[in-house]
């Protein structure tokens, strides 16, 4: 999957690139699909339900659908075409759409080398290919897996963004050794379920936005910084001149940046083989 460039007839072209689409299905030529894969998606602004601002800088941006991914990968057994490869505006990696044999369609995470037509199955006596679903104790070690589940039946929760896939180190009885995309050694139970194969549209991290507007079309507001600011707004403001503020550097709500630990899950601790750090 290249990445596409431009002429630089303006200052923002001239370091702006996207994503060539080219690998998806064009939309002339995607079947039609059923009104329930995809859902209204309302605009919060970063408000809570009172109204209340609790995410700083969202706001406007276009307009989107939300499509309905199946985590879950419920249908078992029953192998499915994919009939088309479209872009999600909601999420990083490119979706696939799925024609069950019993007629019903769904979409999955779309993993890189799958194509339109290849025949895709939940089941434990699939084959090692790409976007079958299998439970880990089934999965070869040292292959690579995306859409993981944490809690068996709870649906994928891991590695789940572009170019995104973790990798199955070890297996010690019931539980296997999988290491994460953040580099965590971590232990699931072998009943857990996850999709084969690195998750597809790999460029997407060497995107450069290129100008603001572009971020404001995502729904991201311009962001301030702490020392431009009064002693009143952040703790990093105030003092005479362009000054940088003093002390350690803070959130607006005064906790520590920069390294300072922030977990707090003593439960699952013991699930941790190897941290990241």
């Amino acid at each position: 999957m290249a990445i596409k460039s431009f002429k630089p007839i303006t200052p923002a072209l001239r370091y702006k690139n996207v994503a060539d689409f080219s690998v998806l299905t064009p939309k002339k030529k995607q079947p039609r699909k059923p009104r329930k894969l995809k859902i209204a998606l309302t605009s919060t602004g970063g408000r809570n339900q009172f109204g209340k601002m609790t995410v700083r800088h969202r706001g406007g941006g276009h307009k989107r659908q939300y499509r309905l991914i199946d985590f879950l990968r419920a249908k078992k057994e029953i192998p499915a075409k994919v009939a088309s490869l479209e872009y999600d505006p909601n999420r990083t990696a490119y979706i696939a759409l799925l024609n069950y044999v019993d007629g019903e369609k769904t979409y999955i995470l779309a993993p890189l080398n799958l194509n339109v037509g290849d025949t895709v199955i939940a089941s434990d006596q699939a084959d090692i290919k790409p976007a079958n679903h299998l439970s880990l104790l089934v999965i070869p070690v040292g292959t690579l897996i995306h859409n993981i589940e944490i809690e068996p039946g709870r649906g994928g929760k891991l590695a789940r963004s572009a170019g995104g896939f973790a990798q199955l180190m070890a297996k010690d009885g019931q539980y296997c050794q999988v290491k994460m995309p953040s580099g965590e050694i971590r232990l699931l139970h072998g009943r857990c379920r996850a999709s084969v194969g690195q998750l597809s549209n790999t460029d997407h991290e060497n995107i450069t936005i290129g100008k603001a507007g572009r971020n404001r079309w995502m729904g991201v507001r311009p962001t301030n910084r702490g020392v431009s600011m009064n002693p009143v707004d952040h703790p990093h403001g105030g003092g005479e001149g362009k000054s940088s503020g003093g002390g350690h550097p803070r959130t607006p709500w005064g906790v520590p940046t920069k390294g300072y630990k922030t977990r707090n899950n003593k439960r699952t601790d013991a699930f941790i083989v190897k941290r990241r750090r």
